[in-house]
């Protein structure tokens, strides 16, 4: 801390001591007043972030009651979404990304009439491209959260196709965003396995042939394959609407 040069004068040194132990108590209390307010800061940002995910979460389920068919889509897609980043090596901060921007991949459905979503039978052309208008819808939405970009890809290209015949951009393999292409598989997935105005949900077995038989044109093999063993470890048939 400091140092005194011989001769020593005894006043000098007691008040070179007094100065040393000052500082160093001075530094012990700015050490715990930084730890203090650092874990006041951290418990703050949790609470944000968690009333930023029950704010999120409010909008998907919002979402979701638009069709009644569909409830809790939204919520399983994010989280197969999750899983899949999960298994494909994804870090934590990754796959909460990933559950975020599948919450909100189908918020463009808030801009379609609730009796094109709820029609039980076969959509006219003109309905459909209504329908298939609902990515554009959902990135102007979500165009509204700056801080969070993403957002907008799971949005706007989860209907792309990796052959390239998807909409509304009719991107093509590693050019549609990879975010979109993992919410491409949950989303497919999820509409299988459940309950529709004109169909049950499908057969664990018709759905993990379908996926096989999309791989590579409708889904990014890589996040196909995931899903896949995915279907092979789910003996029971539990990834579905309940």
């Amino acid at each position: 801390m400091d140092f005194i040069k011989k001769p020593f004068v005894p006043d000098v040194l007691l008040l070179r001591v007094d100065h040393a132990i000052d500082l160093t108590r001075l530094q012990t209390d700015l050490a715990h007043e930084v730890e203090v307010k650092t874990r006041e800061v951290v418990a703050q940002t949790k609470k944000l972030s968690r009333l930023s995910t029950q704010a999120v979460m409010a909008l998907a389920g919002a979402i979701d009651a638009k069709d009644a068919y569909t409830n809790g889509h939204s919520s399983r897609v994010a989280e197969y979404s999750r899983t899949i980043a999960g298994l494909a090596g994804y870090t934590h901060e990754g796959q909460e990304e990933i559950y975020m921007i599948g919450l909100l991949h189908d918020v463009g459905k808030i801009g379609i009439p609730n009796a094109i979503i709820n029609k039980t039978s076969r959509l006219t052309d003109a309905e459909y491209e209504i329908i298939k208008s609902h990515p554009v819808l959902g990135e102007k939405i979500l165009k509204k959260i700056p801080d969070f970009p993403k957002l907008l890809t799971g949005a706007r290209y989860h209907h792309e196709r990796y052959d390239g015949k998807g909409y509304p951009d009719g991107l093509a393999g590693t050019d549609i965003p990879v975010e979109a292409r993992i919410i491409a598989v949950a989303d497919a997935y999820d509409a299988m396995s459940s309950r529709r105005s004109y169909r049950d949900a499908l057969p664990q077995t018709q759905i993990r042939a379908e996926v096989e038989k999309g791989r590579g044109t409708q889904f990014d093999p890589v996040f196909a394959d995931i899903m896949l063993s995915m279907i092979d470890a789910d003996k029971d048939y539990q990834m579905r609407e309940k």
